[in-house]
């Protein structure tokens, strides 16, 4: 947690705020790379509790994955979603 403090007295909040946006926004699309096919992802978006709509309109561009994973993803993969897996916050 060194950089942590470090990034701390620098007074950059905004700085990693975004950082943080940004690793997030790519591991939703990595998590969209890896299900791969359009009924893969509609499969486990509907797991995770999205909607019928959401899910089949985000598989229907099963291979935008940087566009789908800023579209309605963020509400199916939200940052808590992130925190009950580990993933470290920069801000």
């Amino acid at each position: 947690m060194r950089w942590k403090a470090y990034f701390r007295l620098a007074q950059t909040p905004k700085v990693m705020r975004e950082l943080d946006q940004l690793m997030r926004h790519r591991l939703r699309a990595v998590q969209l790379k890896q299900w791969r096919r359009g009924p893969t992802i509609f499969r486990e978006l509907r797991k995770l509790g999205a909607s019928a709509d959401l899910a089949a309109r985000i598989a229907g561009n099963a291979r935008r994955w940087w566009r789908n994973s800023r579209m309605g993803l963020n509400r199916v993969l939200p940052i808590a979603y992130f925190d009950r897996l580990g993933v470290p916050k920069f801000s």
